[in-house]
């Protein structure tokens, strides 16, 4: 090197130099780990001292082809006992000019921040992830004259095909317990066609913000945010999630075609919905095409009318779609419970098959400013679907959704329980769990209800009133009820209800089943 070259430049060489050993050294790391591995992709480490002082140190990347989210983690040493501040920035190809070049700045604020085709973290732009040499931008305001200080920049790519709660490092566990969690997983907003009343009173679209607000003071633990057809809202609940630490916010859309709705949790990932017999054949094209997603799909309102009034709203699928890729289907729909409109009876059409969907809820909420339910849009949280999950996550709740583990509270109610226990020889099964009982085993059915003392119990069994629990009083605020049933060696399904004095279901369990013949 080149001894009369100036300090300073000998000392933004060296850091480029490390800057791409480092890059080196984490692309070694990162060999063989796939989409939703826990670990960075990359790693990038250095050392700033006093010669830092109000400079700005650049720190190339490679994005690779096919990448469609950046995720940084960044953190340093120095900044507690010396008052060290570094700055994050990021730039992108084309660097602070050209229309793919500057992406954002956190100052001081973040230490994670998150880039994609669809959402980014506050202070950053969502848009199109190029391939090619990306910077990550470090101010540093201040660093003391004899001071050092080491950071470490963790990066992760993601992949079209990620669930939307990848990198897990950007989506923690609001809780880490394992109970009941209760949530609404039917809602729109302006980002389709929801409306509220304006400070002027005119209709406008409602900001998700509201719905937002809505589920947390009817104290629910998660939502679902499902526009039609589209995942333009992953940005603002981006920007919402750090504020609602009590309530997750869950990726979702309605996937609203001609021949019926169905809504898609957990991937932000472009799905075309246009069946039509040409652009996409049917829903089973359909099917495969969001199948590696490692998505959840539920069929909404299956038995509502389709025409002009609403075009698609009912199930009218043809060929009929199969029945395996389909997860869940939405039982109550706002307050169709116990009416001609209620899911109930497609729903055990499937179960009767042999299909074992998980019976779900939504209130499908288009008003969030609602505090009285009215024709057409009920409140958020009404129906409230209760999960069993291990932790409040999105992957958890999801696969409590998939498990079963799953009731559903029409009224919305903060505390009202179902539960549901089977038990024969060393085998225990809970709502959505098989059990396998050869003819002549005994097994021994547990309902446990809370919050519905003075209501009744319904057991069905095959869709049919179970004798002799067909009509069990409930006759205080927690109640266990057993009864025992003896196996024939075939296929059935039992499942509980609890309804009011008229008959009008109030909770709505998920079945137990028993020998069932698919998964």
């Amino acid at each position: 090197m080149n001894p009369r070259l100036h300090p300073r430049l000998l000392h933004l060489l060296a850091g480029l130099l490390l800057a791409g050993l480092t890059l080196l050294l984490g692309k070694v790391q990162a060999a063989g780990q796939g989409p939703g591995h826990e670990q960075p992709d990359l790693v990038l480490r250095g050392e700033l001292d006093g010669r830092d002082h109000q400079t700005y140190r650049m720190l190339p990347f490679e994005v690779p082809a096919g990448t469609n989210r950046v995720t940084v983690q960044f953190d340093y040493s120095g900044h507690d006992d010396e008052r060290t501040t570094i700055d994050l920035g990021l730039l992108g190809p084309d660097g602070f000019h050209g229309q793919d070049g500057f992406r954002g700045w956190t100052g001081g604020s973040k230490k994670l921040f998150t880039v994609a085709v669809s959402d980014a973290t506050p202070s950053f732009l969502p848009g199109a992830i190029r391939a090619g040499r990306w910077t990550l931008l470090l101010g540093i305001p201040n660093i003391r004259k004899h001071s050092r200080s080491h950071y470490t920049a963790n990066i992760w790519f993601g992949r079209p095909d990620d669930p939307a709660w990848e990198p897990a490092v950007l989506n923690p566990p609001l809780r880490r317990e394992a109970r009941w969690y209760r949530g609404d997983l039917h809602m729109h907003d302006a980002h389709s066609d929801a409306s509220c009343a304006a400070q002027s009173g005119q209709r406008v679209p409602c900001p998700l913000f509201l719905t937002a607000e809505a589920a947390a003071r009817q104290r629910l633990d998660f939502i679902a945010i499902t526009d039609h057809n589209t995942v333009s809202q992953a940005n603002a609940m981006r920007e919402l999630q750090p504020y609602f630490d009590r309530l997750l916010l869950i990726p979702g859309r309605e996937i609203t075609t001609f021949s019926g709705h169905a809504n898609l949790f957990g991937t932000n990932a472009p799905v075309d919905f246009r069946i039509d017999g040409r652009q996409v054949k049917d829903w089973n094209a359909l099917l495969r095409q969001i199948a590696p997603l490692q998505g959840l799909l539920s069929i909404n309102h299956p038995v509502r009318p389709s025409g002009e009034t609403c075009m698609g709203c009912g199930w009218t699928a043809t060929p009929p779609i199969d029945m395996t890729q389909v997860q869940a289907i939405e039982i109550v729909n706002d307050s169709d419970a116990g009416t001609v409109l209620s899911g109930v009876p497609f729903w055990e059409q499937q179960l009767a098959q042999g299909y074992r969907p998980t019976g779900i809820g939504g209130s499908d909420n288009h008003d969030a400013s609602l505090t009285v339910a009215k024709p057409g849009s009920s409140q958020v949280g009404r129906p409230a679907t209760v999960v069993h999950a291990a932790e409040l996550s999105m992957p958890a709740i999801l696969a409590g959704i998939r498990a079963g583990h799953v009731f559903v509270d029409v009224e919305g109610s903060r505390d009202r329980l179902l539960e549901l226990e089977a038990r024969s020889g060393d085998q225990r099964a809970t709502m959505g769990d098989a059990l396998h009982a050869a003819a002549g085993a005994r097994i021994r059915f547990e309902v446990h209800a809370v919050g519905v003392g003075g209501k009744r119990l319904v057991v069905l069994l095959d869709g049919k009133p179970f004798k002799p629990t067909v009509d069990a009083a409930i006759g205080s605020a927690d109640q266990r009820i057993d009864f025992d049933w003896t196996s024939d060696g075939r296929m059935h399904w039992l499942r509980a209800e609890v309804r009011d004095d008229a008959g009008q279901p109030l909770l709505l369990g998920n079945p137990v089943y028993l020998n069932p013949m698919r998964r």
